[in-house]
């Protein structure tokens, strides 16, 4: 059975309501003891980490009547879930309302279009400042003029700090207050953005362009999320790569936070080709399911719409990470490793190998959209596999180690695709020897946060 039942992303029918309901017509709340064995039935039968918790192995209980006092313990489904989950997960979600999610998935978010991260004071005073990382194209953000590098310390006049920055941040509508430091203090520009968030179909690939370095064609391309409705426009970038003559690729995952497993196993294919049929990683499910559901993910030769993938044939790919690199992104870098020289450069990244699919209160073992329960919108994202790649490397719960160590300086942050920006420049001089720039020695800061934290979907890697 394909996981690609799982995720039908599918536009929900309007109900055709008669004028004249009868208590037949009239679909009644689910109870939280409905709730509550939906998510007991799901984790029962997927949960990767499911012999971590004694109440989810299939003797536990003598009959239904002792499963349901079982779950009466707890008050809400969340509290059930927290239950039940492994204490090494810390991935697996459940959602109240499963259109937030679904939207997620397909690149949907409200958004003001300022992307950015969140960094304790270097005082210890437990302030926080924020600092732009990019800007979305058509949103607030860049009608007001942000630019990646723009430091701001307040939200709506309040200083920003590590116990009121959710808060802040949380609203459909605020004042960033602009500010610059002098290596010493944060001090007010006087000016301020106000942010709108709309509705935003965010295209994850940002940033595609050639390089020209020293005679050499270099492919450098920003993708921010693996997103399988922009599978057209990711293979698109490879095509222009491919027609401009690129010899050497640098991707740049700094901020990718994951997504569908598809689309990482497309992208490897698009690096190289070569190996069309080859195994790209492998799955790990839990002892119920492994033999059943467990398959090679391998390198192929078509997206998901069927097109045929433009491949690049390299040898060698350079991939620019940080403490925000997660989940498909790692899997693109373990996954090509034993085939490619693959130079991480940049930062660890986070350590996920794990991924997930959407589970819909329905009959096993599909789990799905079309039969999902109409008496409440529950869905939830458990662990169900975990990959290795090729040659076995699994279990990176501490981040992948870059080769070419190198954090960003939230000072001095450079504008993504130039050739001075600092990671890509350290990339660049591995490729063809280019001169680096001056380093400006910096105090490497603790980040607290960053805009895609809340986001139902950031550190996901979701199956097929």
């Amino acid at each position: 059975m394909k996981r690609k039942i799982f995720i039908p992303l599918l536009v929900i029918s309007a109900l055709l309501v008669s004028c004249f309901k009868d208590a037949d017509d009239t679909v009644q709340p689910a109870s939280t003891l409905d709730i509550q064995n939906f998510i007991y039935r799901g984790l029962n039968y997927y949960y990767l980490y499911k012999s971590d918790t004694p109440e989810l192995a299939n003797d536990a209980f003598a009959n239904q009547g002792e499963l349901d006092g079982f779950l009466q313990n707890y008050d809400t489904p969340e509290s059930l879930f927290d239950y039940l989950i492994s204490p090494e997960d810390r991935f697996s979600n459940l959602y109240s309302d499963f259109t937030v999610i679904e939207d997620a998935l397909s690149g949907i978010s409200l958004s003001n279009g300022m992307e950015f991260g969140l960094v304790y004071y270097p005082d210890g005073s437990g302030n926080v400042f924020g600092y732009v990382r990019y800007v979305l194209p058509n949103t607030d953000a860049e009608l007001q003029g942000l630019k990646r590098g723009d430091l701001f310390t307040t939200i709506d006049g309040q200083q920003i700090n590590q116990t009121n920055y959710n808060d802040l941040l949380s609203t459909n509508s605020y004042t960033i207050g602009l500010a610059t430091y002098d290596g010493a203090n944060f001090t007010s520009t006087g000016q301020t953005a106000l942010l709108n968030k709309t509705q935003y179909n965010e295209n994850p690939v940002f940033l595609a362009k050639t390089l020209d370095v020293n005679g050499e064609k270099i492919g450098y391309l920003m993708y921010n999320g693996f997103i399988k409705d922009y599978d057209t426009q990711l293979n698109n970038a490879f095509a222009q790569f491919k027609a401009d003559g690129a010899t050497n690729l640098v991707l740049d995952l700094r901020y990718n936070g994951g997504g569908a497993v598809e689309t990482a196993t497309d992208l490897a294919s698009m690096i190289t080709g070569q190996f069309n049929g080859q195994v790209f990683y492998k799955e790990f499910w839990n002892a119920d399911r492994q033999a059943a559901n467990a398959e090679n993910g391998l390198f192929d030769s078509s997206i998901s719409n069927g097109s045929a993938i433009n491949s690049l044939n390299l040898s060698n790919v350079y991939i620019l990470t940080t403490r925000r690199t997660a989940s498909a992104s790692e899997l693109v870098i373990n996954g090509l490793n034993p085939y490619i020289n693959t130079v991480q450069v940049g930062d660890t990244t986070t350590g996920k190998f794990q991924a997930s699919f959407l589970l819909y209160d329905a009959p096993a073992p599909n789990f799905s959209r079309q039969e999902a329960n109409p008496s409440h919108n529950y869905a939830m994202l458990p662990l169900v596999f975990k990959t290795s790649n090729a040659a076995g490397n699994t279990d990176y719960g501490d981040g992948l180690f870059p080769q070419i160590a190198l954090k960003e300086n939230y000072f001095n942050l450079g504008q993504l695709g130039d050739e001075n920006e600092p990671l890509l420049a350290a990339a660049l001089f591995e490729i063809v020897g280019r001169p680096l720039p001056v380093k400006k020695d910096f105090k490497s800061l603790k980040e607290l946060s960053d805009s895609n934290a809340n986001s139902p979907i950031y550190g996901k890697m979701i199956g097929n």
